[in-house]
């Protein structure tokens, strides 16, 4: 293997200055997103998320983003995962947007909201069929000893839904998550990376049609 300590490259398509951020981040993130979807880039919306399991170990997985307004961040997922666990004890999450690619990332601080059933449902039934009967078929992060027995479990869930509509499952939800803090990051020429930061008052509430964000520029 090549000595890793060795790989490395500059960092000089674009430079980030305060005058060319919007004074909303949700905005500024807008901005960005549409850049990346417009590129053709795989997968626009991957995020990593991480949350904190009640002995304080961080834990990460990448999911996709599926709404993003002044409300907050939008993703869904199976209410008996790990992260879905891991936010019932401890609602405070981190998101990352690695866009690499662009020599940029996004990172948001902030505390997740489970949605309201209504919003959940809305879009389970929106997603295809393959999806909807995936969601029945996998208990996530729970042991299985062959991919077998998970296909297995998708059969029978094809057989059990095939006359109608697939309900939506009890333990399938979305989280919004709320923003504090959102970190934008430009790479820059010789490690000088651009770095910007949006913060609010966590103790006053989140008013998203009104501005409460300070900008800061932050050392690389």
């Amino acid at each position: 293997m090549k000595n890793l300590q060795d790989l490395r490259r500059d960092y000089n398509l674009a430079e980030l200055r305060r005058e060319d951020l919007e004074d909303n981040p949700i905005c500024q993130f807008e901005e960005w997103l549409k850049v990346v979807i417009d590129s053709g880039a795989p997968d626009p919306t991957a995020m990593t998320i991480a949350t904190v399991s009640a002995d304080g170990q961080p834990s990460q997985r990448i999911v996709l983003l599926k709404d993003v307004d002044q409300r907050g961040f939008v993703f869904y997922t199976n209410l008996s995962s790990r992260k879905a666990g891991e936010l019932a004890l401890n609602n405070k999450i981190s998101l990352h947007f690695p866009w690499h690619f662009m020599e940029r990332q996004v990172k948001v601080c902030g505390v997740a909201e489970p949605l309201a059933t209504t919003e959940v449902a809305a879009y389970f039934f929106s997603r295809p069929k393959e999806s909807q009967l995936a969601a029945w078929a996998s208990k996530q992060s729970q042991p299985i000893s062959t991919r077998q027995m998970l296909l297995g479990k998708l059969a029978e869930m094809k057989e059990k839904f095939a006359a109608g509509e697939i309900p939506l499952p009890k333990f399938w939800g979305g989280y919004r998550v709320v923003p504090h803090e959102i970190e934008f990051w430009q790479g820059g020429q010789h490690r000088l990376h651009n770095r910007f930061i949006y913060q609010r008052d966590v103790n006053q509430p989140y008013l998203a049609e009104e501005q409460q964000w300070q900008i800061q520029r932050l050392m690389p």
